[in-house]
């Protein structure tokens, strides 16, 4: 599956929407597993976007870099990481509601 990219007007509209969400997905110290990837994949298919909270106690380059790791196993696209917070995007089946 190829994602489509966004610009960034969109990927700060997809930021605001986020601002307000609560955190549905944590990531701690086991990492990227299989049950966190079938938990993140059945969320980002009931919403498209998805706020993930590291809870492994992470410094700033691990988190970077298990962004890049969810973005590639999950198919999705990291549209903002701020602290311990990351959003994650993903379209539906019929195309983005929210793009």
């Amino acid at each position: 599956m190829t994602l489509p990219s966004l610009t960034g007007a969109q990927k700060t509209g997809l930021r605001g929407l986020g601002q307000t969400m609560p955190d549905h997905v944590w990531l701690g110290r086991d990492g990227v597993t299989r049950e966190f990837l079938a938990e993140l994949n059945r969320q980002l298919d009931a919403r498209e976007l998805v706020k993930l909270r590291f809870t492994g106690g992470q410094d700033r380059h691990g988190r970077a870099a298990l962004c890049e790791q969810v973005e590639r196993a999950a198919a999705c696209l990291c549209v903002g990481a701020v602290g311990h917070t990351a959003l994650f995007w993903r379209p539906g089946a019929e195309g983005s509601k929210l793009v």
